[in-house]
Formats: C-alpha cells, sequence, structure tokens
C-alpha cells in the first residue's frame, strides 16, 4: 500500500515536471513535433519511463538542444496493461492527434500489434522496454531502443558450460513473451552440449496449487539447473513457494534472466532475501558523471525511488528521436497524407494518413550515433546493441538482501572477472575460473554438479547381455528355487567399481536382456537401441563403442583395450636342408668376413717377411703361410709366430672381432636348430581373400559386418560362441567346415590366447574403440562415470579384476618358450668392429711404411737421378723389402761380405783394404742386400764394384751386429 502511494505520488510530480517544459517550448518560435507515448501509468515501468522521457528533453533542450529548430511536444496514453487498449491508443494518436512517433509501449505483447500500425501509417514505434525476440522485428519502422532477450543468451550458455552441466530447464510463463525466448535458448545450449530434458511451463496467472505441483514435479527429475525468464510478478511467486518446499537448498542452480534483474529493485525484500544463492544476467550501464548527477537529480525529485536500466532506455530514446527529428526536419508540413478509400468505408484502420516525415526520421534515427546514460547509443538492423553483461549472486548479510557483482561477460572476451581482464586465449574466455566465488542455495560455495539422484526415485535400470561363451565377461545365472538372477564377470565389476568410486551414491539394478524362456532377447545393437527407447537407463557388458551406435546414446570413456585382432595358427618353420649353416649370417657379412681374413693375412705378411723366417720363402709358401695364419684364428689354432709389435697390435684387434663373429655365429646357428620356429600360416587379411580361405567370427557380433564389407562371402563365414568351439574349428578335419582364421575384439582373442597360448598368435586388425557403458544421450551420468572409469583403470582395481577373471601372464610360459624367432645375423650388427679393424691395420702398416722408407733413405736417393727412373725405383723398393733385415734382433748368424780389392789376387794389402772398409762402414753395402747366402753372380754386372770375375775378392766372416751401419754401402742396380 506503501509503494503504491509512492508510485501515484511519482506519476503526479512527472506531470507536474513536464508542464513547465510543455510552457517552455511554447516561449521559443520552434516548431512543435507532435509525439506520443504509450505507457502503463499503473505499473513501475510505465511511470518510470514516462518520468525519465519528459526529464530528458527538459535536460536537453536546455542544455544541447537550446538551438535546435524543433521541440517534440508529447502526448501520453494510458495502455492500462491491456493489449487492446495499447492498440487503441497508438491508433488514437496516428490517426487523431497525428503524431510522428511513438514512444512506447513498455510490453512486449502491446508492441507486437502497434508494430503494424506503425508500418501502414509510416510511423517510427520506439519500445524501450519490448525486448521479446518474437517481436515482428521485418518492420523498418519497429526501432528496439533497448535489448533484445536473445543477446544474454550468450551469457547463460557460457556460464553453464563453465560449470560442466549438461542439462538445463527452462521455467516460463505460457504467453507469448516467455514462449518467444525458448527456441533460441535450446540452441545456445546446443552450442556448448547441453540439452533440455522438460521444459516447465507455468500458467500466467498461475495458482499456488499449479506453482507447487510443477516445482514438485522439478523435484523429482535429475536435472538441478534452471533457468527462470518471466516478469517479477510471476518470478516473485516461484521462488518464495520454491523456498517453501526446500528447492532452495544445496545442489540447486537458478538463473535469472535479465527481464527479472533489470527490476529487482521493484521487486519485495522477502522475495529478495529467498532467492540467495541465485546467478543473474544484468545489463552493464557503465558508471559516467552523466550518470550519477542525473541521479541525484532523480533523487531529488524521487527521494528513495531507484533507477534501473529501463528508465535509462527511456532517456536515451527519448534523447534520440529529438535529434533525429531535428535532422530530418525541413520547410515542408509535419502532417499526413490521406489514403484512397471507398467513401463509406467506417474501418479506423483505412481511414487514417500516412506520415510524410516518417521515411525521413525513421532513416535518421538508425543513424543517430551518442554515449548516453545507459552507454552508446547505437542502433543496427533497428535493434541497440549491447557489449557487456554483469553476473550477479544474490546474497542475505544479516537479513539484508545483496546482489554482488561476480564478474562480467563481454563480446568480446567472455567470461572476465573485471572489465579490465583479457582473457589469454579462446578457451580461457569460458572458464568459471573467471568468475569470483559464488555463493549457491543453501549458503554452499562448493560448484553444484547440476543434477542429483532423487531420493524418492526409482532405481537405476541397468540392461546386461546373455552370453552363451565368453563367459568370463558377462555371465547371467538364474536359481531355479529361489529364483534369483545373479549377474557375474569382468564386465560387471568393472561397473562395480566403477560406481563405488563415484562421489555420491547411486542406486541402480541389473535386468537381463532375455525372453522368458532364458534366451538373449536380441543381438547387441538392439540392447543399445533399448536403452534410446528408454526401456533400460544404462547398459553394461562387452558392448563395443561403435560410430552408429552413438549417433543415438552416449558411450563412456573405453575400460578395455581397443580394436580388432586376427587370430591364426602358428607352425614350426625350423630349417632341416643341409645348407642350415649359412643362415646364421646374411650374406654381405659372409663377404666382408671373408675379405677382411684375406686383408689381415695381408697385413701380418708385410710386418713379418723382412723379419720372421716363417713368412720367408717361395712365393707359394708365403701365401699359404698368411692365409693359414688367418684363417687359423678363426678357431685360435694358428701356430707361427709374431715378432714384430705392429703385426701383435693387429692380430690382437683381429682376435676380438673373430671372437664375437664365431660367438654370434655359434648362439645363431644353435637356435636355428634346436628352438622352434614359430610363423603364423597366414600374413594378413588379403591372403585370405585371395585364397578364398574360411574365416571365424563370434556371435552376434558387429564383425560380421565388418568381414562382409572387406569382401568375405557368406559361405567363407563360420559362427563360433565359445573358446572351445572356435579351437575346435581351426582343428576341423572337414576342409569344408576348417577356419584359417578367426576375427574377433581384442579382449576375446587375449582370453582365447591365455589358454591356447602354444597353437596361435594374434595380429590387430582393424582398430575400434574398446569396451564402454551405453547411457541416454545427454544423461548427466556420463562425465563423473568416465572420470571414475579412469581412477579405476589407473590403479590396482583394474588389474585384481583382470587377474580374477583372465589369470595372470605366468599361465602361459610355454608361449614364451616357444614362440622366438631366430633371424640372420647382418653386417649392420658389427661393421663398428670391421671399422676398427680396418683403421688398427692401416694404421700399423702407415708407421711400418714410414720406419721401412727412413731407414732406406740413403740407398733410394743415391742413385744416378738421370739414368733412374719411377719404375726403376719401385723395384728397388720392392727389392729391398723382399730381403731379411738384419737390423732386427732376430738374425744373429754369420754372415759372409765380399769386397773387391784394387791390388790384385795375393796382394797383402788385400786384408787392409777389408779392414778399412769395416771400419768405414759407410762404404759396406747393406747386409740386408748381400748375406751369407747371397749369390755372388749379383755382383758381376755391378758397374759400382767392377766385373767381379776379373777382380779378386777377399772373404770374410763377422757378427753383423758388430758392425755399426752398412746399409749406405749399395748403390742402385740396374
Amino acid at each position: 500500500m506503501k509503494k503504491s502511494t509512492k508510485l501515484a505520488l511519482l506519476f503526479i510530480i512527472s506531470l507536474f515536471c513536464g508542464g513547465p517544459h510543455l510552457n517552455i517550448t511554447a516561449q521559443h518560435t520552434s516548431v512543435p513535433v507532435k509525439v506520443g507515448v504509450v505507457v502503463d501509468h499503473e505499473r513501475w515501468v510505465g511511470k518510470l519511463g514516462l518520468s525519465c522521457i519528459e526529464m530528458a528533453l527538459s535536460d536537453f533542450y536546455a542544455f544541447s538542444g537550446h538551438n535546435y529548430k524543433t521541440r517534440l511536444l508529447l502526448h501520453s496514453r494510458d495502455s492500462k496493461n491491456d493489449v487492446v487498449e495499447a492498440a487503441a491508443a497508438a491508433l488514437d494518436l496516428i490517426k487523431n492527434v497525428q503524431v510522428q512517433a511513438i514512444l512506447g509501449p513498455t510490453t512486449s505483447m502491446q508492441a507486437n500489434f502497434m508494430v503494424h500500425l506503425g508500418e501502414k501509417a509510416q510511423v517510427p514505434i520506439i519500445s524501450y522496454s519490448a525486448t521479446s525476440p518474437s517481436l515482428n522485428t521485418r518492420s523498418s519502422y519497429f526501432i528496439r531502443a533497448t535489448n533484445s532477450q536473445t543477446s544474454q543468451l550468450k551469457v547463460i550458455s557460457s556460464i553453464v558450460h563453465a560449470f560442466g552441466w549438461r542439462q538445463v530447464v527452462p521455467i516460463y510463463a505460457d504467453n507469448a513473451y516467455g514462449v518467444g525466448l525458448i527456441p533460441f535458448l535450446i540452441d545456445a545450449l546446443q552450442d556448448v552440449d547441453a540439452r533440455v530434458p522438460y521444459r516447465s511451463v507455468i500458467p500466467e496467472f498461475a495458482t499456488d496449487d499449479q506453482l507447487e505441483k510443477e516445482l514438485y514435479k522439478l523435484m523429482t527429475m535429475q536435472t538441478r539447473v534452471f533457468v527462470v525468464h518471466t516478469d517479477t510478478s510471476l518470478g516473485s511467486r516461484i521462488f518464495t513457494k520454491a523456498k517453501e518446499i526446500g528447492m532452495m537448498e544445496k545442489g540447486y542452480v537458478w538463473i535469472l534472466t535479465n527481464v527479472m534483474t533489470n527490476l529487482l529493485s521493484s521487486m519485495d525484500s522477502s522475495v529478495l532475501r529467498s532467492m540467495q544463492g541465485v546467478l543473474g544476467i544484468e545489463t552493464y550501464v557503465p558508471e559516467t558523471k552523466e550518470l550519477e548527477e542525473f541521479r541525484v537529480r532523480w533523487r531529488r525529485k524521487f527521494q528513495n525511488l531507484e533507477l534501473d536500466v529501463f528508465g535509462l532506455w527511456a532517456h536515451d530514446a527519448a534523447k534520440a528521436l529529438a535529434i533525429a527529428i531535428e535532422r530530418a526536419w525541413t520547410n515542408e508540413s509535419l502532417g499526413f497524407k490521406k489514403r484512397n478509400v471507398s467513401g463509406n468505408s467506417t474501418v479506423d484502420l483505412q481511414t487514417f494518413g500516412v506520415s510524410q516525415n516518417g521515411p525521413k526520421i525513421r532513416k535518421t534515427l538508425t543513424s543517430v550515433r551518442f554515449k548516453g546514460l545507459a552507454g552508446n547509443f547505437s542502433l543496427v538492423e533497428g535493434q541497440l546493441q549491447t557489449e557487456t553483461f554483469r553476473i550477479i549472486n544474490g546474497q542475505v548479510e544479516k537479513g539484508v538482501a545483496k546482489w554482488i557483482s561476480k564478474g562480467f561477460w563481454t563480446r568480446q572476451n567472455g567470461l572476465v572477472r573485471d572489465l579490465y581482464s583479457r582473457s589469454s586465449s579462446s578457451e580461457n574466455n569460458s572458464s568459471k575460473a573467471n568468475l569470483g566465488t559464488i555463493l549457491w542455495p543453501g549458503g554452499s560455495t562448493s560448484d553444484p554438479k547440476g543434477w542429483e539422484i532423487p531420493t524418492n526415485e526409482k532405481k537405476l535400470k541397468i540392461g546386461v547381455p546373455i552370453k552363451v561363451g565368453f563367459k568370463e565377461f558377462v555371465e547371467v545365472k538364474k536359481d531355479p528355487s529361489t529364483n534369483r538372477t545373479t549377474f557375474t564377470g569382468y564386465c560387471i565389476e568393472i561397473f562395480e567399481a566403477v560406481m563405488n568410486a563415484l562421489p555420491y551414491r547411486v542406486g541402480y539394478e541389473f535386468i537381463p536382456f532375455m525372453l522368458s524362456d532364458g534366451s538373449s532377447a536380441g543381438t547387441y545393437d538392439e540392447l543399445v537401441r533399448q536403452v534410446y527407447l528408454e526401456k533400460f537407463d544404462a547398459a553394461v557388458g562387452d558392448i563395443t563403442i561403435r560410430h552408429n551406435r552413438s549417433s543415438y546414446v552416449h558411450f563412456t570413456l573405453p575400460y578395455t583395450e581397443s580394436g580388432v585382432s586376427m587370430i591364426i595358427p602358428i607352425e614350426d618353420k625350423r630349417s632341416k636342408n643341409a645348407w642350415v649353416f649359412l643362415k646364421p649370417l646374411t650374406w654381405d657379412l659372409w663377404v666382408t668376413s671373408g675379405f677382411f681374413f684375406i686383408f689381415i693375412g695381408f697385413v701380418v705378411w708385410v710386418l713379418e717377411h723382412r723379419i720372421n723366417e716363417e713368412f720367408r720363402g717361395p712365393i707359394s709358401h708365403q701365401i699359404g703361410t698368411s692365409f693359414w695364419f688367418s684363417f687359423s684364428t678363426m678357431i685360435f689354432a694358428h701356430r707361427e709366430k709374431v715378432i714384430s709389435n705392429l703385426a701383435r697390435f693387429v692380430v690382437i684387434v683381429w682376435i676380438f672381432v673373430v671372437l664375437i663373429l664365431t660367438q654370434s655365429y655359434t648362439a645363431s646357428l644353435t637356435s636355428l636348430l634346436t628352438v622352434k620356429q614359430l610363423q603364423p600360416t597366414i600374413t594378413d587379411v588379403n591372403q585370405l581373400l585371395r585364397n578364398r580361405d574360411k574365416v571365424g567370427f563370434l556371435k552376434d557380433s558387429f564383425v560380421e559386418g565388418l568381414l562382409k564389407n572387406l569382401g568375405f562371402r557368406d559361405s567363407e563365414l563360420r559362427i563360433y560362441n565359445s573358446i572351445e568351439k572356435l579351437d575346435s574349428l581351426f582343428l576341423e578335419k572337414n576342409g569344408n567346415n576348417r577356419i584359417s582364421a578367426a576375427f574377433d575384439e581384442t579382449p576375446y582373442m587375449e582370453l582365447f590366447l591365455k589358454r591356447y597360448c602354444s597353437k596361435y598368435t594374434m595380429s590387430p586388425a582393424f582398430k575400434t574403440d574398446g569396451f564402454g557403458f551405453v547411457f541416454p544421450k545427454g544423461s548427466p551420468l556420463v562425465q563423473d562415470v568416465s572420470r571414475a572409469i579412469l581412477y579405476v583403470t589407473e590403479g590396482d582395481i583394474m588389474k585384481k579384476i583382470e587377474n580374477k577373471w583372465f589369470g595372470t601372464q605366468t599361465n602361459c610360459i610355454e608361449r614364451l618358450n616357444t614362440q622366438v624367432s631366430s633371424n640372420s645375423l647382418g653386417l649392420e650388427s658389427f661393421w663398428g668392429l670391421f671399422l676398427i679393424t680396418a683403421l688398427s691395420s692401416l694404421f700399423a702398416l702407415l708407421i711400418h711404411a714410414a720406419i721401412f722408407f727412413h731407414g732406406q733413405r740413403h740407398i733410394i736417393s743415391s742413385s744416378d737421378s738421370d739414368q733412374a727412373t719411377i719404375w726403376s725405383r719401385i723395384r728397388l723398393i720392392f727389392r729391398i723389402h723382399d730381403q731379411k733385415d738384419f737390423s732386427a734382433h732376430t738374425f744373429e748368424e754369420n754372415v759372409a761380405v765380399i769386397v773387391p780389392s784394387e791390388r790384385g789376387q795375393g796382394s797383402n794389402d788385400s786384408v787392409h783394404d777389408v779392414v778399412e772398409t769395416i771400419g768405414n762402414t759407410s762404404n759396406l753395402p747393406s747386409p740386408s742386400r748381400y748375406t751369407s747366402h747371397t749369390d755372388h753372380s749379383d755382383f758381376v754386372s755391378s758397374p759400382e764394384y767392377g766385373n767381379l770375375n776379373e777382380t779378386s775378392a777377399v772373404e770374410l766372416t763377422f757378427r753383423y751386429q758388430d758392425i755399426p751401419n752398412t746399409s749406405d754401402a749399395v748403390h742402385e742396380i740396374n
């Protein structure tokens, strides 16, 4: 009663304030332009809007527009909160007053009919509070100077997505205003993978009993997220009743559209206290100096009555209209042009005229831009654009209801904590972390999961398939004496472990998918379809996640290994031919090994030839000795002594390489001769298709369709339903029934191999997604159950269940011992050893060559350069290297050196000459050239000593080691 008195006082004061404005306009020489105002004089929105319109025009013409040639002259009409009255008021203003534009009406239902009048008369209709998207916006003469309801749907869907809610129930009034938003809301929720399982439609004038009945119905459902889209009158009753019956407790989520949040200041405080924990979407109005000054003047006139955004929109709409009319004004008449109608027409809609300035006013109005009290005024396609919304949270402190800001939503950045925040990526703009801590219904600060299992609801009905074989996965037994059905198996225990891992309790009961006689009621596809038809709330078993099934149901994450595998027999492929001893090594390793045996023999010969008697003699003897030495290292049976340190170094490296080669060869040959070489009889599916072999598959499995798609004929397919039956198909003596391979999902095949591991092997064939639990489309349980599956599979629970039903790997030791394959050893495994051998041998040869050339440098360089050729030098080098090196410690025998004498035979000076020669060792021939074995004929043609047949010689026996150096005594021999 007190509020009604205040509203009446407000309206009287507003009319009083409008009086001076009309007098002021009359004092100027400006042109008055008639503008209609259609509002509800008895409703707060109407009175507030009219007051703000008049204050806007008074302020505008007093300050910004004092030089304008036009002045708006307001003509107000009361729509009396009725559609027909609003239409009648608009018709009167257009026909009788001939207004150039109409501000209003306040409701979307009233505006729906006025739009057609404005279109017909070409009079712009500017509404500051009609937000319904169902309005006929196709009319170019309807201007929405407010937000459309659809502009907030992105905010709602972002909140739903941020908290991971999968189901939302809208609560709305059964009128054009409420129904118009729902299709757009459903589309917005589907974009974030949320669905609407139920729509709560409440009569506009519902009784308390109707409200209570509908709310109790919502309590029996799983969904706990509600979006309320009603006016303040119906919304207040909904929350009051929800508080009474216990729907404002922990676990519930209530979201308000801006229809109510924009008018919270007009709601009763007791209702606001019942809305604790409610989230609201509020149109954001930036704080500016102009807005604060306007509020001060407003409070001075209307005291404690708060402004809301609708009043600010009304203010900006009036200012925009004044600017547009000034821009569109010409010296022409502002009247109406009459229509050509028959004289006897009595219908008002056919007798009013058409505004001559309406098209200009409409055009200029859509181009008006300014910074208003409610924000930037900009019309796009005839609608005001709002870029920012605020998210508020209802809280009660010391009995006083407050609405606290928890964040914002902007078109550019999505959800943000404050307007200065910027999301680092597009993925963060829908994160709940971007909002402040929210107080939910019941005083809880923990995020609701958005659904609950009602205490008065029946248990979940879980469908379970009936299986004949592979009962380790699922087995259904019925005790005839007690008529009790038990459900066991790997899949059943996994499901029970997953449900126990949920953070809340879910009641359920297993129901076998079978006929009255105990047989299966259909295939797995039919079982999955029963979930879609809501005959079951879920399905549990060895059900594979398939694309065609996921189109009408939801699967959880898989809890088994994925894929379809092929089982094929294996046979022993051990070689039994006479040339099996060659198989341990590949041909390239054989060739490389032979080459290095020859190479090492050559290197040792080079290093040992001048100092080791065992590597001297006829050429055939030297070649044989070298090869014998090299190849005998293979069995470490070489008898020749190695004197040179360089040769010893090479032999040590080579023996190490030979040791590795022989040991590897022995191991590989032993494996080839003694260990079973188990290899599959079939290599791939294409081989089966080429040979038109028979293949098997599990009964009622989707694998049958896969095989047919590959090209297998019906006559080539064999069905099995148990492990024993599958093994018997492989062993079938009748060739027409014997299969060459079997196909099924990996878990089945692994179970089969654990029993027959020594006879078969498994090869992957197709990719699938494994076993999963089936739930209806959009079930809120899917996300939590999938998370619980991850918990179970990552821990020890899964291993214990697998060991219980399938056994451990130690049960199949035979398979580990028999399925060993031995491949030939290749060069790629030993090339490093050969590289080391080659480098060490070349290194030894380089050192030997350096020592040799250094020791013979005087002999090679002392020859006559004019007579010597390159070939003669090379021959000299080889002839020198072919002789023994008496400087080596291995030669201690006597040598005879024949020294020519120039005094003639029998001269007493001969001995003196020899002694003199020995004393001067620089002129003696090299012992490597002249030894005790040297044939005297070598000296016959020597130009250095003349013809020895004509010259006397002295033979002297001495120990070479007593001679300092005689290598320089030899000259080149041609």
